[in-house]
């Protein structure tokens, strides 16, 4: 499996607090980091544009339990999912990435 031990347990429960959820330390977890920093996103964008979970549910075609579970990081979302909800809100919920391939050390 893509990803390997650690995505059979959820991002939240890779926190060392996964009660703290969305604000968890996820340090380590370069995975989990990037799946709350969508949730966050996810949730900035739906309270910016006054979605419900039921609303953008419709609206994407996303499950509503897929969206609560991603909110919450108790799942892994898939690409599919990431394009509709993104599609859907006209936002990208994807983190960007930097580039230290190319950065020198000091």
């Amino acid at each position: 499996m893509v990803g390997g031990r650690a995505r059979s347990r959820a991002p939240r429960e890779l926190a060392d607090d996964p009660q703290a959820w969305p604000h968890a330390d996820l340090t380590g977890h370069r995975a989990a980091a990037h799946v709350q920093e969508i949730a966050g996103a996810l949730a900035a964008v739906m309270a910016e544009q006054g979605l419900s979970r039921r609303g953008l549910a419709a609206f994407s075609g996303v499950n509503r339990q897929s969206i609560a579970d991603l909110l919450t990081g108790r799942s892994w979302p898939d690409v599919a999912t990431i394009a509709c909800l993104e599609h859907a809100l006209g936002r990208r919920l994807w983190p960007s990435v930097p580039d230290h391939r190319n950065s020198e050390s000091a």
